[in-house]
């Protein structure tokens, strides 16, 4: 091996790269180890609700030692961003799809259009909707222009006055639909940016927020989140855009002066009040702060301070003269501040004139401040003017070349307008622009009032700034509404535990694997074990390098890559087991086993690596984390396998040492094999047919357990405090829902409930109603006393009640479904193709994709024939396809290796029978199939037995380790042979086919 420095430097920068990644995880880790500690210290079981007491206390305690320089001088705060994320099933949170309405827009574009043709089109769209996966927007299209002479363009739809300036009457249907596209692009835009400021604002760890493609979804997933009820109606609720009259921030010192002094005689006098406020005060947010509270991420505490200005020395700088602002403040102290402003005492001592006085935060700048504006107020707590009348908005340049935001507003918003900003320029104030009650921009009106509605709002801004802002500007007419059409919460007791069974069936696994490759290789085996460690090192690495999301179908990918990423020292010790029984040396043999192997290596791993790739693009949400698991885990494994054990080996024999590539158990295992497997293949046609009628006949008959993915509905995990009888419960619920599923999930202790009850209907009242509805059918099995706050409350140690719940809407229901089967039918045509370009015979390409497609119907089979008597789930979701992609990868990585081996005998043997040529393959291989699917049989029955959320998913698993073995020595091969025998084959090998054997085959 050349360059064996190199590679060796850069394993060891590699693997000290990793090991730096890892190590914020590790601090993170420990440090909320130490604040669940002290927070068990503080607060004993016996107090009540001690669990939401304990999260205070720990969040107080990471606030308090967040900026703390510890190990190589790192803080929490900075550790907890680069972290390994952890995923929503094994750190608990939320995940929803949410639609934006493409419908509302339209209504609200059209402004609400009675024409019969535009409300016949949507009509139709809707209906189109449910079958089809098109964009609503091009349904809507071809809806109206099947309508005879039908318009967009009319006065009566979209020539209307508020789409004057881009929509004229002479324009075309095809014209018109390029305007709206751009329309309703904005408002998704405008939607997506609402989103995403109301999360980043608060600086939530970990979020993510992504709009999916063109359709008008947008993904958020929230680990970590808390209420969940109020986090759905704050992520559906349309954004509160406001304008409010500005004052004067110079005005509020006195007040301040006065308010520190009471808070400070407040506190002065009562000790006891004091610290029983500073549990609770910690949760206390503004009106506007609902995420901060939420998420339990916001790390304010509202403990006492320490000098003798409780609100006065909180203050970073005061506001410039004349301004809006009335002081500067730090975010970590905006929830203390808050908790003195709304005391009502304090708010007594403001004067007369300003007692309806709004106090509101602006955006976080760079350093962590945060202006504090005041604004006037009312009786009513309702501004002037709202969002509702802007029209349009832009970034553009003004006439000094500097970035301004250019709005438009109706004239019923123009003429406020203009009495506001007269105001605003006799009293030399401002007008305060506010979404979600944060104050965006303060501009004041230096040439008079504005008239029109149209204006103009310069700043010091960006191009990106003055970008969002017309952004946030657009928002505040968004018309259309966000259903959540999919979602999935996970609650924190049932995330660790995921975590401790994703740990356990890895351990487990990993052992068998190390003791099992000693065994067999011997000190080669202890080898390829260091090797199989670093690869291991080398993907937690990458994953958290590249802030990728760790979810519990990720540990299996993670495992099943143990399993699989000793295929490729398998191969290479068993080709330098036949060089050294050939009487090469052992540097020779060495040499040549490593070579001779790498060509099935590469074939082997591209094409597991081709269909990890097909579900990285179809899958979603713990999928793709099983996906970029795995695809990491081949490019590491191949690395390792080749370079880092080679240099092991390398090393060893460079002195002239021996080295077996065997124990004296296993020395003489598999040699001088010559099975006839081509004289068995009629009868293995005959089992396989037989297999697949069986199963073909069940699909026909009884079907497959479709789950919500594929069908809609809404799935609950609920835990009892007694083992439960599933069938009785289910005989409730359907008396509750008329169409209700109840299956045992893991223990019997826990069950997994499905219901189509109102599945059309995707609003959060409906979602809180069917959940109160199970509560009450289920409660006579709950733990006595446990209320409907209690069963659906979120903490880390739940025993008992609502642990999860899923839901799909049937529209993304139908896009899941058909995306699925594009999946795997895009992996057998990309296997299809690679095979015919590597081996450069179609029958080659025909034999693999027959074998697949006999491994995916037998596993079909089985699942419709088992999946009423098994005793967990077997569902048909995402993981199942996951599961059939998988499948696919091995079935082809075996018989890639079986036909590699093939290929290199035709090369080597162009005299003998090609029925020779192939049994010897065959044999040749034998060691290597069995070793490679034994060792991936142990790794998936350890998480088939560890971890009870997936065993459905590991179960099809591992009926395609051992169908896939099966096909690539019985179906793939022989199907090749069948076909060469009967369309004749030229490989170049040898001029003419010699059958001679054939009676015998």
């Amino acid at each position: 091996m050349q360059n064996k420095g190199l590679i060796r430097v850069f394993a060891i920068l590699f693997g000290l790269v990793s090991l730096y990644q890892l190590s914020f995880t590790f601090f993170t880790n420990k440090t909320e180890s130490d604040a669940e500690a002290f927070a068990k210290q503080q607060i004993s079981e016996s107090t009540e609700n001690y669990s939401a007491l304990r999260e205070e206390v720990e969040t107080r305690y990471l606030d308090s030692i967040g900026n703390e320089e510890g190990f190589l001088g790192m803080t929490y705060n900075e550790s907890k961003d680069k972290e390994l994320n952890k995923g929503l099933d094994l750190k608990g949170g939320i995940n929803v799809i949410l639609q934006v309405s493409v419908k509302d827009i339209l209504r609200g574009l059209s402004n609400n259009s009675k024409d019969p043709a535009f409300n016949q089109a949507l009509a139709n769209a809707d209906e189109a909707q449910k079958d089809a996966q098109d964009d609503y927007i091009d349904l809507f299209l071809e809806a109206f222009n099947d309508i005879p002479d039908a318009r967009l363009a009319s006065p009566d739809i979209f020539a209307n006055k508020t789409l004057s300036d881009e929509i004229n009457f002479e324009m075309s249907n095809a014209e018109v639909a390029t305007v709206l596209k751009k329309k309703i692009d904005e408002s998704i835009v405008s939607a997506f940016e609402v989103l995403r400021k109301r999360i980043d604002k608060f600086g939530v760890t970990q979020p993510n927020i992504q709009r999916l493609g063109e359709s008008g979804r947008i993904l958020v997933e929230l680990p970590g989140a808390k209420d969940v009820d109020r986090i759905r109606t704050l992520l559906q609720s349309t954004a509160q855009l406001e304008f409010w009259d500005g004052l004067v921030g110079s005005n509020f010192g006195q007040f301040l002066v006065d308010a520190d002094a009471y808070i400070k005689e407040t506190q002065s006098t009562s000790t006891e009040i004091e610290n029983a406020e500073q549990v609770t005060d910690s949760t206390e947010t503004a009106a506007g702060d609902d995420l901060e509270d939420l998420l339990a991420e916001e790390n304010d505490s509202t403990e006492v301070a320490s000098g003798n200005n409780p609100l006065l020395e909180l203050i970073v700088a005061p506001g410039y003269q004349g301004g809006p602002v009335i002081a500067v403040f730090n975010a970590k102290d905006t929830a203390k501040v808050n908790s003195y402003l709304k005391k009502p005492q304090v708010k007594a001592l403001l004067p007369a004139e300003q007692k309806y006085t709004k106090f509101l935060w602006g955006i976080e700048d760079e350093n962590g401040l945060v202006q504090l504006y005041a604004v006037k107020g009312n009786r009513d707590n309702e501004p002037e003017l709202s969002g509702g009348v802007v029209t349009d908005a832009a970034q553009v340049y003004n006439q000094a070349g500097q970035v301004a935001v250019s709005m438009q507003m109706n004239g019923k918003g123009a003429k406020i307008w203009e009495e506001m900003t007269g105001r605003a320029y006799q009293q030399q104030s401002t007008i305060a622009i506010v979404l979600d009650d944060v104050v965006y921009s303060a501009p004041s009106s230096t040439s008079g009032a504005i008239s029109g509605g149209r204006t103009e709002i310069s700043g010091s801004f960006t191009v990106a700034e003055g970008q969002d802002l017309a952004n946030v500007l657009r928002a505040g007419k968004l018309p259309a509404s966000a259903d959540i059409i999919q979602s999935e919460v996970v609650g924190p007791s049932l995330g660790q535990e995921a975590i401790d069974s994703g740990l356990m069936s890895f351990v487990i696994a990993l052992l068998f694997v190390l003791v099992w490759m000693i065994f067999y290789y011997g000190r080669a085996g202890a080898y390829a074990d260091v090797a199989l460690v670093v690869n291991i090192l080398f993907i937690f690495g990458i994953l958290a390098g590249l802030g990728a999301v760790l979810t519990l179908p990720g540990i299996a990918g993670i495992v099943l890559t143990i399993g699989i990423s000793v295929d490729a020292n398998v191969l290479i010790f068993e080709r330098i087991r036949e060089e050294l029984a050939k009487g090469k040396s052992q540097k020779d043999s060495i040499k040549d086993g490593f070579n001779n192997a790498l060509s099935s290596i590469l074939d082997a791993n591209i094409t597991t690596g081709l269909t990890g790739l097909i579900l990285l693009v179809f899958g979603t949400g713990p999928i793709k984390g099983f996906a970029t698991t795995l695809l990491i885990g081949i490019a590491t494994s191949l690395f390792t396998a080749i370079f880092i054990t080679r240099l092991f080996i390398d090393g060893y024999g460079k002195n002239g040492k021996s080295l077996a590539f065997s124990t004296p158990i296993t020395k003489k295992w598999f040699q001088n094999v010559n099975v006839n497997f081509l004289k068995k293949r009629k009868i293995a046609y005959v089992i396989s047919a037989a297999i697949i009628a069986v199963g073909l006949g069940s699909l026909f008959t009884q079907g497959l357990d479709q789950g919500v993915d594929f069908v809609g509905g809404r799935t609950y995990t609920v835990r009892f405090d007694k083992d439960v009888d599933a069938n009785e419960i289910e005989q409730d619920l359907i008396a509750t829902f008329e169409s209700a599923e109840a299956k045992t999930l893991g223990a019997n202790n826990q069950l997994k409930i499905t219901t189509k009850y109102k599945v059309e209907e995707t609003s959060t009242e409906v979602d809180n109603q069917i959940q109160e509805m199970l509560y009450n059918s289920l409660k006579q099995n709950l733990p006595q006393g446990m209320t409907y706050e209690d069963f659906k409350q979120e903490s880390s140690d739940k025993q008992a009640g609502l642990m999860s719940n899923y839901k799909v809407s049937p529209t993304i229901a139908d896009d899941i479904k058909q995306a699925s089967v594009w999946a795997v039918l895009g992996s057998l045509l990309v296997v299809f193709l690679y095979i015919l370009l590597r081996f450069r015979r179609w029958q080659f390409s025909l034999g693999a994709v027959a074998a697949v497609f006999h491994d995916v119907l037998i596993v079909l089979g089985i699942f419709s024939l088992t999946y009423k008597i098994m005793p967990f789930n077997m569902e048909i979701d995402q993981a199942f396809i996951a599961a059939i992609l998988t499948v696919i990868g091995y079935s082809l990585n075996d018989t890639v290796v079986v036909f590699d081996r093939i290929r290199e005998y035709f090369n080597e043997n162009e005299q003998w029978p090609m029925s020779k040529i192939i049994n010897s393959a065959l044999s040749s291989t034998l060691s290597r199939t069995l070793n490679t699917s034994l060792t991936t049989l142990i790794v998936l029955l350890a998480i088939f037995i560890f971890a009870a959320p997936l065993r459905g998913f590991m179960f099809s698993l591992i009926i395609g380790v051992v169908v896939g073995t099966y096909s690539s020595l019985f179906i793939a091969t022989p199907v090749m042979f069948d076909t060469v025998k009967k369309r004749g084959i030229d490989l170049k090998y040898k001029e003419k086919e010699e059958l001679e054997n054939d009676a015998t085959v």
